[in-house]
């Protein structure tokens, strides 16, 4: 099956270090999960228990996430965060770790929100410095660095492709490849983006693609969004990586729609 699924947003009924094993269950071969412990530097413990968990299964470790903050309480990452530099530049040794154990090589470095006491370009200069750190320590690993937009934080700078991609950009300039945009189709289409004009023009260069329906975040069929038109026309267009399942929906019914789809 050629999708992957987002450990941290479904099967959440169970404990987290069993939701690979039920991944694998429901069909899948890989996953991909936000930053799964409370802290940037979690216990040795932690972590070999976390990377147990997918090799046990048998599964791909697709996509991780470096750590983000509180994300129930509307962190959302460290990058431009002054104050956390120390905090993210540790927390990359861990994600690459992580990544040589799995053999994960894609990882969502969330931007993080604008701080009223900074500039825009004092953080915007901050974030710049950690995404040069984070792409020196998974370059070993063959790993890329995704920057997404996102949607319902207002407080977050990257709502559009084009945000991100001016990121992507500008550590591009500075010397590094190995960054890319996540297309998150649900986050642009709920920000107000013409996403198949935004696969037109960018597909090739997706670092990595997230789904889910709109309005409602749910499983594709729930919502409006035309989700097999625009995998199909990424896939036409260059795109050759895996679909995330990032969507909201009980364990019972969270794949039925697959049923009426081509692995």
């Amino acid at each position: 099956m050629s999708y992957t699924v987002n450990c941290s947003i479904l099967l959440t009924e169970l404990p987290l270090l069993e939701r690979a094993e039920a991944a694998k269950a429901a069909g899948f071969d890989s996953v991909e999960f936000w930053w799964p412990f409370a802290t940037a530097v979690p216990a040795d413990s932690e972590v070999d228990a976390f990377v147990s968990s997918i090799t046990n299964a048998g599964v791909q470790l697709a996509g991780l996430n470096f750590f983000a903050g509180d994300m129930p309480a509307g962190d959302r990452g460290l990058v431009s965060w002054k104050g956390r530099c120390s905090e993210f530049k540790d927390n990359i040794a861990v994600v690459a770790a992580i990544g040589e154990a799995t053999g994960c090589k894609a990882f969502n470095a969330l931007y993080g929100n604008r701080q009223e006491e900074f500039t825009a370009a004092e953080q915007d200069e901050l974030a710049l410095k950690n995404l040069l750190a984070a792409t020196t320590g998974v370059a070993p690993l063959g790993g890329t660095v995704l920057i997404e937009p996102v949607s319902g934080t207002p407080a977050y700078p990257l709502k559009t492709s084009t945000d991100a991609l001016a990121v992507v950009n500008k550590v591009k300039a500075a010397g590094a490849d190995n960054i890319a945009l996540l297309a998150d189709f649900f986050h642009m289409s709920v920000n107000g983006e013409d996403v198949a004009a935004v696969i037109e023009a960018h597909a090739q260069d997706f670092g990595h693609i997230q789904i889910a329906d709109a309005p409602g975040r749910g499983a594709p069929g729930t919502g409006e969004l035309p989700l097999g038109e625009w995998i199909a026309r990424s896939r036409a267009l260059g795109y050759n990586g895996g679909i995330a399942l990032e969507y909201k929906q009980d364990r019972e019914t969270a794949f039925s729609w697959l049923i009426r789809q081509p692995a």
